[in-house]
């Protein structure tokens, strides 16, 4: 019988870099959230292993041993057919993948099979997190995690259609020892109150990305620009960017806005958190 998942697209509202270990890997501390959009999986049970993808990005996603969701998968002893409905842009810094490889994860747990602790971050920095799937702030290099209480916020999804490669984004970055977040992160009763205390902070990843991909600012400056927009900010290494609203309905006024001016950019209006 077949059973379905969902993996949401993570969001970092912030992302600051703080370090750099001996091992190359960089030490992050980021406030994460999740939308109300995201990828649809359906497993299978059977003998042999394999993955059949679908939806609006399927196109330029692996099916061989590159797919995070087979590793995921072959990691934790499951075997059948999985099928991807991709909804989310692949390689746009809102953790598609990794989400989906937290799915598969999830759902071997909710089986009542045992996922070895260290697991999820074998499989890379964002499948920890993504397992959580609600707000945390995640330090280190994926590994420490905190759950926050956030107040739900409405937000515009923007991808441009341009994938900008992780590395070549920290290799272009001028600094790897940035200030941390404050140690405690403030209640917020609303999302203009969230919205000025991120506008103190930053992602890192904005500056060297916005280097390498002029779409990027293009979108960062329609968002800015859109009405009743709180603050404006990538997500991840790019090239997604999200911008934070008083309310669904502005939300969902700037999609259609910057959907009409942009028919090729993908366009969300979505509730984080």
């Amino acid at each position: 019988m077949a059973t379905e998942a969902f993996a949401p697209a993570k969001i970092n509202l912030t992302l600051h870099v703080t370090g750099q270990r001996v091992d190359g890997f960089h030490l992050l501390d980021s406030l994460v959230v999740f939308a109300d959009v995201g990828d649809r999986l359906q497993f299978t049970p059977g003998l042999e292993l394999s993955i059949s993808v679908s939806g609006e990005h399927a196109a330029g996603v692996p099916t061989d041993s590159r797919n995070l969701v087979l590793k995921a998968a072959e990691a934790a002893g499951w075997t059948g057919h999985i099928n991807l409905n991709k909804v989310l842009p692949h390689g746009g810094g809102i953790g598609g993948g990794s989400s989906d490889a937290a799915a598969t994860l999830r759902m071997v747990a909710d089986q009542g099979t045992p996922i070895l602790r260290d697991m999820p971050l074998s499989l890379g920095a964002d499948v920890p997190v993504c397992m959580l799937a609600r707000a945390a702030r995640m330090r280190g290099i994926g590994e420490q995690l905190d759950p926050v209480v956030l107040p739900q916020l409405p937000a515009l999804l923007v991808n441009p259609g341009v994938e900008v490669p992780t590395g070549a984004v920290f290799s272009a970055l001028e600094s790897r020892n940035n200030s941390p977040m404050p140690e405690d992160i403030p209640a917020f009763e609303t999302p203009e109150d969230c919205a000025t205390w991120l506008q103190d902070h930053r992602n890192d990843l904005e500056p060297p990305t916005k280097s390498l991909a002029p779409d990027v600012v293009r979108l960062l400056d329609a968002l800015e620009d859109s009405k009743r927009a709180l603050l404006a900010r990538m997500s991840g290494s790019g090239s997604t960017c999200f911008a934070l609203y008083p309310t669904m309905k502005d939300a969902h006024f700037a999609a259609y806005e910057i959907g009409a001016a942009h028919p090729d950019w993908w366009c969300r209006a979505v509730l984080l958190n």
